[in-house]
């Protein structure tokens, strides 16, 4: 894993590109071709990134 994320400024840019991560998987997504895996990975990574925005809210 990576150091740990103290400043806000720091914190924006990962919670950024952490998101930016999301929504390029999100737009490459077939909806023909998307099985139940595929939607349970996406729905972690939301919740992966909720969590870190609750640590991040918690170290302010």
């Amino acid at each position: 894993m990576g150091n740990a994320i103290y400043d806000n400024d720091s914190q924006v840019l990962y919670l950024k590109q952490r998101l930016n991560m999301f929504l390029e998987v999100l737009e490459s997504v077939d909806p023909e071709d998307t099985d139940l895996e595929d939607i349970d990975r996406m729905i972690q990574m939301v919740d992966d990134l909720e969590l870190k925005v609750q640590q991040f809210k918690k170290s302010e």
